[in-house]
């Protein structure tokens, strides 16, 4: 499992478990799965899109930074 946090300055705005998350990076989409290579990254405004439970979801997000390590997931967003 991988756990996603997406934070914004005033709150947190989503916290799950998931199996995979896609992101809109500013260089084009990419996923994270469990045991991806720690990264940091800048991401475009668009929808993250996650599974969780065998169930596709997104939310709409703005652009922000993600870091990735230890299958974990965290999206600072403004």
């Amino acid at each position: 499992m991988i756990r996603l946090k997406i934070i914004s300055p005033q709150k947190e705005l989503l916290a799950a478990d998931a199996e995979l998350v896609e992101l809109p990076g500013t260089l084009g989409r990419f996923q994270v799965l469990k045991g991806h290579a720690p990264l940091i990254s800048s991401t475009d405004a668009g929808m993250v899109r996650y599974v969780q439970a065998g169930e596709n979801h997104e939310i709409e997000c703005p652009a922000g930074f993600v870091e990735v390590r230890d299958n974990c997931v965290t999206l600072c967003v403004g």
